[in-house]
């Protein structure tokens, strides 16, 4: 292509149509610059363009402030990261983005790079997790309705808040994705969703400082497979009931991943004094491998962090067709699996195959506790199943 990749210069390609003689966007800039009027310019002359295009940041690292990239485009875009983007060390408080991919149909992200949210200041500033009235910080990636894409081989490193945000999407595979941020980072999810369908996300590592996976409300047929958790809070479905006019959510199957040194493991989490009333459905967690996780299986529909609800009024969250099968491995602590369901809507159709968490402390023996539920169980039960007084249910 006739393009020298000299130390001192930065070039971000254009392809469209993968061509040839594919136009050349040249920032004339060392490494350590700033490239986001170059990104942006990049992207939409790639997105105008009415063949498929492609956008390449090559290896090297360098500055990116707060950019949003939307559509709707003309044609399917590509978007390969080689190199690092850092974004602004500092807080940043009330901003609620830095990188946006929108409204595109037909999208990739790829190349192997990074995107480094240099969070570490705002952590200290960060109190979101204690109070409803807090400012918030920068999500470091967020994908707002983009349908039909493919998001593999990118890392996501120190994100001031989420790291990666889901929001309307249709038919997304994410794959070898890699996320890390310190253990004790407040927020720092590491993929949330919401309001999204037919999204899957495969074979990727995820070491945060919050919840591994959360999925939250209007969140349809999600699939997780072969990821690895751990530091962080484990995978979690909610929480739920904080807002009101939540959707339901429905068909989330999690299988063959592990979770090791979480907070959580597979945790269903619903608020009391609940601000709406849906129901989260057809949730499956199967073949599961955790290592020393607190709380590996975990329904708590009396989720209320900080006291910042009333916990006397039951959760009006409706929890139907749960499953956990065949887990396997150490407890953190004696409480193995905790089923706390609703006093007001207990939940239904809950089933427990093949348990078998071990737990060594010398406050032991693990514990299997349920409360408003009456689980169907099959094959083996260790701890033993509801082996702390059960509720009855009515009519039972």
């Amino acid at each position: 292509m006739g393009a020298y990749f000299g130390v001192s210069t930065i070039f971000i390609f254009c392809l469209l149509g993968f061509s040839a003689n594919a136009e050349v966007f040249s920032i004339g800039s060392s490494s350590g610059s700033d490239i986001t009027q170059a990104l942006l310019k990049a992207f939409t002359s790639a997105c105008q363009s009415p063949s498929p295009s492609k956008v390449v940041i090559p290896k090297g690292e360098f500055k990116l402030g707060e950019i949003e990239m939307r559509g709707p485009c003309k044609a399917p875009v590509e978007i390969t990261l080689q190199g690092t983007v850092k974004a602004d060390g500092n807080a940043i408080q009330g901003k609620e983005k830095w990188v946006v991919f929108g409204n595109i149909n037909g999208f990739k992200l790829n190349g192997g790079g990074a995107f480094d949210g240099e969070g570490n200041a705002a952590w200290r500033v960060n109190n979101c997790h204690k109070t409803f009235n807090c400012k918030k910080l920068p999500i470091s990636i967020r994908f707002d309705f983009v349908e039909n894409a493919e998001i593999k081989d990118i890392s996501s490193i120190d994100a001031k808040n989420f790291h990666i945000n889901v929001l309307g999407a249709k038919n997304m595979t994410m794959s070898n994705i890699k996320i890390t941020a310190p253990e004790d980072s407040p927020n720092t999810d590491g993929i949330h969703l919401g309001r999204s369908d037919g999204v899957k996300i495969l074979n990727s590592f995820i070491s945060t400082g919050d919840d591994c996976i959360s999925v939250g409300d209007g969140t349809n047929n999600l699939h997780v497979e072969k990821v690895t958790c751990g530091p962080g809070h484990g995978i979690s479905v909610g929480s739920l009931g904080r807002y009101g006019k939540e959707q339901d959510v429905s068909g989330i199957r999690v299988v063959n991943c592990t979770l090791q040194e979480t907070d959580n493991g597979l945790r269903i989490k619903t608020w009391p004094s609940a601000a709406c009333s849906t129901t989260a459905s057809d949730i499956h967690f199967e073949d599961i491998i955790v290592k020393n996780v607190t709380n590996p299986i975990l329904i708590d529909q009396e989720y209320c962090p900080w006291n910042q609800c009333n916990k006397k009024k039951a959760s009006t969250i409706k929890l139907v067709n749960i499953s956990f099968k065949n887990v396997r491995g150490t407890s953190g602590n004696k409480d193995a699996v905790k089923l706390l369901c609703s006093k007001g809507y207990p939940c239904q159709n809950v089933e427990i195959g093949d348990i078998d968490i071990k737990y060594s402390g010398a406050d032991g023996p693990a514990t299997f506790q349920c409360s408003n539920v009456s689980p169907k169980l099959l094959g083996a039960q260790s701890p033993e199943a509801c082996s702390s007084p059960l509720t009855k249910l009515p009519g039972q």
